[in-house]
């Protein structure tokens, strides 16, 4: 029964054996022994702690190279490779101590480096890190990183803005595989839940290179939840409570794992109601709720690793179009609203060979999305089903000089079965294929990469001629050739040079090529062009970072142009009573960028202080400012850690004052909008009681319940603040 199963899910046998292991000690710079040192090792998906004499121990493991990853909070992670495996292996490990956040293997660039090794500047923050934040969804959690933002519809809706670019030039990534939601439309949200979530990488800058269309803008790749270490067995439960929403979040979760098997499961529940703004009022059908499941099952042995996951997700959305009008807490969602099933599988398997490897990424997303007007029959009814490949071949590494070969690619139909139609029936279908290559030699490191994209579309005749709702035939094929080119270096021992320069493109989304008729979610007619290009960028980023025991400091610059960047623009007339907005094409320029520093000062080992500066300015060939650009933001913190005796460990106090400045750089149809300054406060920890702990956060968000609205809100149109003081409550208990 066992061999079914695992044949069912692998897909394939297993190669020749190898019973390959490694082994070792890990201590500090005074040579005594570490317990509890996370070890893990990526490609397995498989990981332990050291025993308390410091020692670890992995049996049963491929042949070739395997990496793995040393980590224990408040030391310098190591990232270690062992090039060609023997029989029985010996790596020692002694690390050092570091006031900063832990360095990252980083998932979503190609060779799986450490943040510090990597050539590309890729952000990594811990999903437990942006809770204790203590924002209320995972896209306001996003926003906090710089050079992130967020396109928001109250507190359900929200959409990642990566230095200017949103929607489609912004690709999102979980389990491996690339989300697709019908995210053209601004109204359309992230559709993931973060419980179950690692942590997210955010790569800020074309990734066409890696990731295809649609990557021009940048790439959020969401992590999963890590299996349990071998042969352990975790449970634990979390309850979060938010006052403005009156809002609940609950997740429960277990996994358990032996050498070679791993399971793990997690439930949650989320629900809130209309939000209240600074005078107390709750802006009308702003509440949600959203029922998400993710499970998954691995196998691993001496020849392969084989992971399969699935995600479901189940939101109901209220959406606001009177603004402020009956006053209710109420969480049954009133109409119009939105009605959304997310089902997300994936399959990630990596074939070890004798010095080489095959990592294979198979996914199938199902979404189906409705919009109820005024009855429970959905005007608006889309199906899309999306089926996902990506096969990357690593090759043997020759001296300095490791490279990879992949193909990848796409076949997704959407349907209609709704009165209403948006888009048009359809089906894309995507093919790419690259290389890229990694050379490093002393304190420098070389990274190059060439592809070639193909995007055919073509969809079915709809309507009739001349009315709303009436699309034509389309077939269209759209090509790219990219390629990427990077360079870091150390020029001093504290201090990191890295300069990339990357193409990237983006080919026209269904929506822009085909529009007919009024679109809900901006209040607008909107006509597509059917004979839009593809849009092609080319971005420089420079990356700058020192780094010493007490002071850590970074600047980033980009500049980025784009060919052919579609928007839509008045055409002065009216249908239907709306404004017509038609899709046409110009070339455009973005560019910016971060600068932050983080003090720890010596001998206040308890104190950090953090700031940080993005901002970016978007400008079409012409001179016109583009729409929907961020303001510029100044984030500044103050955290102290401390412990009180042997029942209150690991404790934080914050108190962050983030500053958004005024945007007066608009484009034609929007307005101007004032800075606000907003002051939030957090304090959590572990409480220990006995031979039992449970974590607590208690966070403070816009304190003194400033009244604003933010540039990127799609209220902004109706005069609607953004969200008041919202106390958030949060506790999670191991079971």
């Amino acid at each position: 029964m066992k061999k079914i199963i695992l044949a069912l899910i692998l897909g394939f046998s297993s190669l020749l054996s190898a019973q390959n292991s490694v082994s070792g000690t890990v201590t500090n710079l005074e040579n005594k022994p570490m317990p509890n040192v996370s070890v893990y090792a990526p490609e397995l998906h498989k990981g332990t702690k050291t025993d308390e004499n410091g020692k670890y121990e992995f049996k049963n493991l491929p042949n070739g190279s395997l990496g793995l990853a040393f980590s224990f909070v408040g030391y310098t992670t190591q990232n270690k490779t062992i090039n060609k495996l023997l029989k029985q292996n010996t790596l020692d490990i002694s690390l050092t101590e570091s006031i900063f956040e832990m360095d990252e293997v980083v998932v979503s660039t190609p060779f799986n480096k450490l943040q510090s090794q990597n050539v590309m500047k890729v952000e990594h923050e811990s999903i437990k890190t942006l809770q204790q934040k203590g924002t209320s969804t995972l896209i306001e959690g996003l926003a906090t990183i710089p050079g992130v933002s967020q396109i928001s519809t109250g507190t359900s809706i929200g959409k990642p803005v990566i230095r200017g670019l949103s929607g489609n030039r912004v690709l999102v990534y979980s389990q491996g595989v690339r989300i697709e939601n019908q995210q053209f439309g601004d109204e359309h949200g992230l559709g993931l839940n973060d419980a179950g979530i690692e942590s997210v990488e955010v790569i800020k800058g074309p990734a066409s290179l890696l990731y295809g269309s649609d990557a021009l803008g940048g790439v959020l790749y969401f992590n999963p939840e890590k299996f349990a270490d071998a042969n352990t067995f975790k449970a634990n439960f979390s309850q979060k409570y938010f006052t403005n929403t009156q809002g609940s979040n609950s997740s429960i979760g277990l996994k358990t794992s032996t050498d070679n098997w791993k399971f793990l499961a997690r439930g949650s529940f989320n629900t809130h109601s209309d939000y209240k703004i600074a005078d107390g009022e709750r802006v009308t059908n702003t509440r949600y709720n959203e029922t998400d499941f993710k499970t998954g099952i691995g196998y691993s042995n001496s020849s392969f690793s084989s992971v399969l996951r699935y995600n479901y997700n189940k939101l109901d959305l209220g959406m606001p179009d009177n603004g402020i009008g009956e006053q209710s807490s109420s969480k049954n969602t009133e109409f119009p609203r939105q009605g959304i099933f997310n089902h997300l599988l994936s399959l990630n398997n990596v074939i070890f060979f004798e010095n080489s490897k095959l990592d294979v990424d198979l996914g199938y997303i199902a979404n189906d999305r409705s919009e109820f007007e005024n009855s429970n029959n959905a005007s608006l009814h889309m199906k899309l089903n999306t089926f996902n490949y990506n096969a990357k071949y690593h090759f043997p590494k020759f001296g300095k000089i490791e490279a990879i070969f992949g193909v990848q690619g796409m076949h997704q139909t959407n349907t209609n079965s709704g009165e209403e139609y948006l888009i048009p029936d359809a089906t894309t279908n995507d093919f790419g294929a690259f290389g890229t290559a990694n050379y490093e030699w002393g304190s420098n490191v070389l990274q190059a990469g060439l592809r070639f994209d193909n995007r055919k579309i073509t969809s079915i005749a709809h309507g009739i001629e001349g009315e709303e709702g009436y699309f034509q035939a389309l077939d269209r094929s759209f090509d790219s050739f990219n390629a990427s080119l990077g360079y870091k270096t150390k020029l001093a021992e504290p201090l990191t040079l890295r300069l990339n320069v990357a193409t990237g493109f983006r080919a026209p989304n269904l929506a822009e090529l085909t529009s007919n008729g009024v679109h809900e979610g901006t209040n607008r007619y909107e006509i597509g062009n059917a004979a839009l290009k593809t849009e092609q960028n080319v971005q420089t980023d420079l990356n700058l970072e020192y780094k010493n025991t007490h002071f850590e400091f970074f600047i980033n610059g980009f500049y980025n142009h784009i060919n052919n960047y579609i928007y839509t623009s008045p055409t002065g007339e009216v249908r239907e009573d709306n404004n017509v907005f038609a899709y046409t094409q110009d070339n455009a320029n973005l560019y910016g960028g971060e600068v932050g520093l983080h003090f720890h000062p010596h001998p206040l080992d308890w104190l950090h202080f953090e700031t940080s500066f993005e901002t970016v300015t978007g400008k079409k060939q012409n001179g016109d400012y583009l729409p929907m650009i961020p303001a510029n933001n100044w984030n500044n913190t103050l955290r102290t850690e401390f412990k009180i005796k042997d029942w209150f460990q690991e404790g934080y106090a914050s108190l962050n004052v983030s500053s958004t400045f005024n945007q007066s750089n608009v484009s034609g149809f929007e307005t101007a909008s004032n800075g606000y300054t907003l002051v939030n406060l957090g304090f959590g920890g572990t409480v220990k009681l006995g031979k039992h702990a449970f974590d607590v956060n208690l966070n403070g968000n816009n304190i003194f319940d400033k009244k604003y609205i933010a540039h990127l809100s799609r209220l902004k149109t109706d005069g609607i603040p953004n969200i008041g003081r919202n106390i958030v409550l949060g506790v999670n208990f191991n079971l």
